[in-house]
């Protein structure tokens, strides 16, 4: 299945993460409270493990696993939205967004 490299949500925009994206994804994954609500983002978060997650992107979309940055109009990276296709209970949608941007409607 493919699904297009970019998605407009009106309040949000869903696109590819590169790796410019890196220090604010480390810096808002790495919140305590941000790792809390989620089952993969380990707190503390390791140096370098943005960059490295990245990186796995190009891979993990020919796999048919779909990552995409929450942007808002103004290009901000706020958060990030993964979804897994498969014919089996694995499939799954999966979500962050970064803490200062909680409670203003973007998930």
């Amino acid at each position: 299945m493919a699904l297009p490299r970019a998605i407009d949500g009106g309040r949000v925009l869903l696109r590819p993460l590169t790796a410019a994206d890196a220090p604010i994804v480390q810096h808002l994954a790495g919140d305590a409270r941000v790792a809390a609500m989620t089952a993969t983002i380990p707190h503390p978060y390791p140096p370098g493990a943005a960059r490295a997650w990245i990186a796995t992107h190009a891979s993990a979309r020919r796999a048919g696993d779909f990552i995409y940055g929450v942007t808002l109009a103004d290009g901000t990276l706020v958060g990030t939205l993964g979804l897994r296709i498969a014919p089996n209970p694995h499939g799954n949608i999966g979500y962050w967004i970064g803490r200062p941007y909680w409670g203003r409607g973007y998930a």
